[in-house]
């Protein structure tokens, strides 16, 4: 079954841009793209998507109201697509509900990657973001507070986990260590469940707050 998707973003470049790169994937479907957040919560009663793709600065209502508004339901997933690469933004999406927060220049496969992770019940965040929050969190905690894997991680796993706490996407890690695409999704399942880790955002977590990632750029 395809993904169903509603994109909302006052900027009709950006919606004829973001349904050409999701609706270029056999496995999504835009349902709809409308210009402002009343119009998302409409659209949302009506269609019920599986993934609200959603801009921040809208007129009429923002996208982080509209987060707020759609909180606690099973459906929409909401990830967040916005210019502006503000923490308070980032926060403030993440704790009001959103699983996903990309900034604009993302690459299409990232945005088709956040899209799918929505879907799944993952998350995503723009790697740069995800880099410089888990920098700060790292330097918050000491290095001996990371939990413990349940098995020790392979060196190929530990090699994968370092390009992903970079903020490497699959297909980037992929090629960083000439291996498959499919042979990355192995090792971080299996990093995901040595650490009991949700999704690939705990893995980089851990990374950082472990050490794994000391001389990483």
């Amino acid at each position: 079954m395809s993904i169903t998707v509603v994109i909302a973003d006052d900027q009709e470049m950006v919606r004829t841009g973001f349904r050409m790169i999701l609706e270029s994937r056999t496995d999504i479907e835009v349902l709809a793209d409308v210009v402002d957040g009343h119009a998302a919560l409409e659209a949302v009663e009506r269609l019920q998507p599986d993934v609200l793709l959603l801009d921040i600065r809208m007129p009429g209502l923002d996208g982080l109201e509209v987060t707020r508004r759609l909180a606690g339901r099973e459906r929409p997933r909401i990830v967040i697509c916005t210019t502006f690469d503000l923490d308070e933004y980032v926060h403030a999406a993440l704790h009001g509900g959103a699983c996903g927060f990309l900034l604009k220049d993302a690459s299409p496969e990232m945005l088709v990657e956040a899209v799918r992770a929505a879907a799944a019940g993952d998350s995503l965040v723009s790697p740069a973001i995800t880099v410089r929050l888990l920098k700060e969190l790292a330097a918050a905690r000491p290095s001996d507070g990371a939990r413990t894997p349940s098995e020790p991680l392979t060196d190929r796993e530990r090699d994968v986990v370092r390009c992903l706490a970079r903020g490497a996407t699959n297909a980037e890690i992929a090629g960083e260590l000439y291996v498959s695409l499919s042979t990355v999704k192995t090792h971080l399942a299996n990093v995901q469940a040595k650490l009991g880790a949700r999704n690939r955002v705990e893995i980089a977590a851990w990374a950082w707050e472990s050490g794994l990632t000391a001389g990483a750029a």
